[in-house]
């Protein structure tokens, strides 16, 4: 079992938060001295607040850059999401 304390600012990860739960995107936006500010990726993003001591179940991949090039190319191609970047404007 891990805990999102081990998890880096900036940095894209594939997790799984419970055993029989979906994998999922995450980004760590921000860390304070007992939380960190994730961004969920899935249909819209969903930013949360998590206790650094929250549970993984497993953290399956840190993405390099070039993957999360071209996963953001991907997210942002389809209608159906939101795309994150013309919001940052």
């Amino acid at each position: 079992m891990y805990s999102y304390a081990l998890l880096e600012k900036g940095c894209y990860y594939l997790i799984q938060e419970k055993e029989e739960g979906p994998v999922g995107l995450i980004k760590v936006n921000m860390e304070t001295d007992l939380c960190m500010y994730v961004s969920k990726y899935a249909d819209t993003q969903l930013t949360v607040w998590k206790k650094k001591t929250d549970p993984i179940f497993e953290i399956l991949e840190l993405l390099e850059e070039e993957k999360v090039k071209t996963w953001e190319a991907i997210y942002n191609d389809s209608p159906d999401t939101y795309n994150y970047e013309e919001d940052e404007e």
